[in-house]
């Protein structure tokens, strides 16, 4: 029986050297024995119908064709696409020829977000292409990545088909995924590119050493320096971390020391951390953050403790993530009541403070637009229109009845808008309610930010999932702590719990690129986007009475005074 070729894919934004690559890792697996061809998506050979639409896509007027919109180009992008893989690819893999292809679907998504096409239309065609591969995966994808690109380029426009790239190999479960900088010359990329063909490589990012870091860290107990970078003594095995997993302990300690020292009324400065006194962090623990407090205190607690209205208070509430959308809808409608809900109602509300230029929404995570599930105009529209159908449905009574966190989870997954990441931040939400009473230690669903924290604090997770990753450090938060010699003061006797350490993964992405920016990750992104400002209004900290802190916090109040 004949042996099938193998599928290398070279993806990335214009500008970042994908072509020389690839050419040269051809050569290179043709000079080892190894037949292969290369090919570029949509294609340039001629006579094909990926050289018609490359010539389309860049010169239609010389087609007849005045102009193409973003969603017509991309399918035609895939239709090129399947006729090279059932026309040239697919023949030649069942031959035993290996084929190195210049991008993927992958171009089809990130090139078809950043024109403004929607998702949901984009992940329809990819669909259909993931079809036509008939079960073929990529062995590896090299995602090729400079710090500049190599020809003019917008810097914005290239910096968002960058950050969409990194996203997506985040994202990839089936095929490994190896990140390959290409800022020097071209043969050290060559090296990098080098193990795939034998099969040592792992799906990791390459971290790059000098001798002074490499003097400095051999000095620490643990440490070692190899071929795939600097790793930690393997006390999780068969992940393997890095120098930053003991940074997300260090993290996590300072951060809530910080939480007490505000608490306690100390003066600033906090912290003599010069990137916690510059750049904003969420609390360690997610409940005690400013929005979880107001939503817990003034939207949860206060009210009537019904099923529906408990539902409808916090799932309006997170739609927005707002404390000041939520004052705007009670200084205007008064009490915030499903028994008094009216859709045209709130929409005039919030339809009046966007014109007038208020942003009703936070900016802590984005919320899908909706506008084709519900056909609507305006987002907030969509979003009323979700939680009207929740509350139609009899969603509160059915999540009330659920019997695990996971249960929950998959019943607000089912509706439109709502993913993965949104459905465990909301049934987390409810779980600070009565409505639930389910262990924060059931169930996690690890974020885009909480991945590439986990990619810059493991080299390599060893076969486990990130959410594996998640359980592990979760269960060993005491042991690390006494391993590094940190006296982490929990939440009054609350450990940290699995949203907790999701949460300081996504903090820690962020603080690594100052405090490691040697390790970039899965994630391209270098730059803390939000400065700290510390706020003059007080919080009362007051959690769900379920957890039994509430009377420990008092008492300690009571002491300082």
């Amino acid at each position: 029986m004949q042996q099938v070729g193998q599928l290398f894919v070279f993806e990335g934004p214009d500008g970042v050297g994908k072509t020389e690559l690839s050419e040269q890792f051809t050569a290179l697996l043709n000079e080892k024995g190894i037949r292969a061809q290369r090919l570029s998506f949509p294609g340039r050979e001629d006579a094909t119908l990926g050289k018609l639409v490359y010539d389309l896509h860049h010169d239609p007027q010389s087609h007849g064709v005045a102009h193409i919109k973003p969603l017509s180009m991309q399918l035609m992008h895939i239709a090129a696409h399947l006729d090279a893989i059932e026309s040239i690819i697919l023949p030649a893999l069942r031959a035993g020829i290996s084929i190195v292809l210049d991008r993927f679907w992958w171009s089809t998504k990130v090139y078809g977000l950043a024109s403004g096409i929607s998702s949901n239309a984009l992940s329809q065609m990819i669909q259909i292409e993931i079809a036509a591969w008939e079960g073929f995966l990529p062995a590896t994808i090299f995602l090729i990545r400079r710090k500049e690109p190599l020809r003019p380029e917008s810097r914005r426009t290239w910096e968002r088909w960058r950050d969409l790239y990194a996203d997506l190999a985040l994202d990839e479960k089936l095929a490994p995924v190896i990140i390959v900088d290409n800022d020097r010359s071209v043969q050290e990329a060559i090296s990098l590119l080098v193990p795939a063909i034998d099969g040592s490589s792992q799906p990791q990012t390459q971290i790059e050493t000098n001798s002074q870091m490499t003097l400095h860290l051999t000095a620490k107990k643990g440490i070692r320096i190899g071929s795939q970078g600097i790793t930690i003594a393997n006390a999780l095995s068969p992940a393997v971390p890095t120098v930053a997993y003991d940074t997300y302990w260090r993290f996590a300690a300072e951060r809530q020391d910080i939480f007490f020292r505000r608490l306690g009324g100390q003066a600033p400065p906090w912290t003599t951390d010069s990137i916690f006194s510059e750049f904003k962090f969420t609390n360690a623990y997610r409940a005690s953050d400013r929005v979880s407090q107001f939503l817990i205190k003034e939207v949860i607690y206060e009210g009537d403790q019904s099923e529906e209205e408990l539902f409808f208070r916090t799932i309006l509430f997170k739609l927005f993530n707002k404390v000041e959308t939520w004052r705007l809808l009670e200084a205007t409608l008064g009490q915030i009541s499903y028994r008094d809900f009216d859709y045209d109602t709130y929409d005039a509300v919030l339809s009046r403070a966007i014109n007038g230029g208020t942003t009703i929404y936070s900016a802590a995570y984005i919320m899908p637009s909706g506008s084709k599930a519900f056909g609507t105009t305006r987002k907030h529209r969509s979003h009323l229109r979700l939680l009207q159908q929740m509350m139609e449905d009899e969603l509160p009574l059915q999540v009330a009845g659920s019997k695990t966190m996971l249960d929950a989870f998959t019943l607000l997954r089912s509706y439109p808008m709502i993913g993965d990441f949104l459905a465990y931040q909301y049934v987390t939400d409810l779980n600070y309610s009565t409505l639930t009473d389910f262990s924060e230690m059931q169930f996690v669903v690890p974020g885009p930010g909480a991945k590439g924290g986990i990619s810059k604090c493991f080299a390599s997770l060893g076969g486990l999932s990130e959410a594996d990753i998640i359980r592990v450090i979760a269960d060993r938060q005491e042991a690390e702590f006494e391993r590094l010699g940190i006296n982490f003061k929990s939440l009054w006797g609350r450990p940290l719990q699995l949203i907790d350490c999701q949460n300081l993964f996504c903090e820690v992405d962020k603080y690594s690129r100052v405090f490691h920016p040697e390790i970039t990750g899965a994630s391209l992104r270098t730059r803390i986007k939000q400065k700290f400002r510390a706020t003059s209004a007080p919080i009362d900290y007051w959690y769900p009475p379920k957890w039994g802190i509430n009377a420990k916090i008092a008492r300690q109040r009571t002491a300082g005074r």
